[in-house]
């Protein structure tokens, strides 16, 4: 029998398996997510057997927006403008096929600035500009608060890395927050940066602190798991001590690594340079790393993988050397870990 096969088989009985777990056992479970990725396509139930299958009781969909400049104050969404899986009507398709298979959802919308400039640097130039981001970001969030609430998501997050707005323009979210909740009854977060996150001010207005993971733990080229444990208890007391200031759990919004050699230096980095070496390995030791150190932590609400692509049989493989798990040695890392 094939792969693709016995993995769709083990899906059925993963989702068989889950609708019937008592709800007391799923108010304790873990988020175990993926962060599905945007595709020109609608999803369908093809396309979220893998999902199950790998374990993921949660996946994250992303609808994009795009600003032209980090300083421009408005953005743009819509199915006109937008890949057919990534607008409005593709994101409600897609969390009702994740539901429909026993997965919840988190709707996460996020700014794509032209030229790939990281979100961190959006800062208008005026006042007025500053007003108009503000009246155009919230009517784009609220778009999907309020198909999060028609379809039942059980999460929304609500910005991503945008380090200079949560600085300088703090209550442009504390009011956001406030229109959220007037529309949404689901929970609510925000995902900010890994070296940034402790210094946003309305936690206490979410249900999660979240943090897309990306911690540096090791300089070394090929470090053991146990050195890796070593660069984790660096930041073990921050959580702990950030979830108890706010009462609120911590999230990893985002979280993953690449299968290159030192990975876990930079876990950030995303782009293709010359001399990069695959190593599915390094992947590995740094995520069983990473589940042994964080993810039975009391404090910790659990995460989303970064990143899943829908299209599984042809996704990631041993030639792949970018975030996906997908066809490596890491996807069994993820799956012992998701259906434990």
């Amino acid at each position: 029998m094939k792969a693709v096969q016995l993995k769709n088989l083990l899906g059925v009985f993963l989702l068989v398996l889950s609708n019937n777990l008592s709800a007391q056992d799923s108010i304790k479970a873990k988020i175990n997510g993926l962060s599905m990725v945007s595709q020109r396509f609608i999803l369908d139930s093809v396309h979220v057997l893998p999902v199950v299958e790998v374990g993921a009781n949660y996946a994250a969909v992303i609808p994009y927006c795009f600003m032209p400049k980090k300083d421009s104050s408005v953005v743009y969404f819509g199915d006109n403008n937008q890949w057919q899986g990534e607008g409005p009507s593709g994101t409600r398709i897609a969390v009702r096929e994740l539901h429909s298979q026993g997965v919840k959802t988190m709707i996460k919308p996020q700014i794509w600035v032209g030229h790939g400039i990281f979100t961190g640097e959006i800062e208008m130039k005026s006042e007025v500009d500053w007003s108009n981001f503000e009246k155009n970001y919230a009517a784009y969030i609220l778009a999907f608060a309020k198909i999060a609430e028609e379809e039942g998501s059980a999460m929304l997050c609500i910005g991503t890395e945008m380090m200079l707005v949560v600085k300088n323009r703090p209550e442009i979210f504390t009011r956001l927050i406030k229109q959220v909740r007037e529309v949404y009854e689901g929970e609510v977060t925000y995902a900010e940066n890994w070296d940034c996150f402790e210094k946003v001010q309305f936690w206490d207005a979410l249900d999660y602190i979240g943090v897309d993971a990306y911690f540096p733990i090791s300089t070394s080229r090929n470090p053991s798991v146990k050195k890796l444990d070593k660069g984790w208890a660096n930041y073990l007391p921050m959580f702990d001590s950030l979830s108890t200031a706010f009462g609120k759990k911590i999230l990893f919004t985002e979280y993953g690594y690449r299968s290159i050699k030192k990975c876990v230096a930079t876990p950030w980095k995303y782009d293709r340079l010359k001399g990069q070496k695959i190593d599915e390995r390094c992947q590995v030791k740094a995520l069983t790393s990473l589940y042994k150190n964080v993810w039975d932590k009391d404090y910790f609400a659990g995460g989303f993988l970064w990143k899943w692509h829908p299209k599984d049989e042809i996704a990631g493989g041993e030639n792949n050397s970018m975030f996906t798990v997908q066809n490596k040695l890491a996807e069994e890392t993820v799956r012992m870990q998701y259906i434990k």
